[in-house]
């Protein structure tokens, strides 16, 4: 009923650009939020950036380097990753949350930073 899919991982040399997307495709309910999260090996998965009504907030580890867009009437969300650094480097997840049913998340797609 809900599926979410990230595009855009890649390698990319420090200093460098990315730009993450993500689709949800649902059948039930309403999204009312997404939001990006980030995984590197050996840690614990840490937030990113979310978009909620509106409203843009990121990790203090992003801030400034990264944006956050979003598109409500195609349930989509994108990241703008600028100024890449090697602790950028993560499988970086996208989740949607969907009022009275939960939250959905991707399969998450891999960014690596690397000179």
């Amino acid at each position: 009923q809900v599926h979410i899919e990230e595009f855009g991982g890649g390698l990319v040399q420090p200093g460098g650009s990315l730009k993450l997307s993500c689709v949800a495709s649902r059948s039930i309910g309403n999204i009312y939020a997404m939001a990006w999260y980030r995984q590197a090996p050996g840690n614990q998965r840490e937030w990113v950036a979310s978009f909620n009504m509106g409203i843009r907030n990121y990790a203090d580890s992003v801030k400034g380097r990264f944006t956050i867009s979003g598109d409500n009437a195609k349930d989509t969300v994108t990241l703008e990753m600028n100024s890449l650094k090697l602790e950028d480097t993560a499988v970086y997840y996208c989740v949607a949350h969907i009022a009275d049913y939960g939250s959905f998340w991707g399969q998450g797609t891999q960014v690596t930073v690397s000179s």
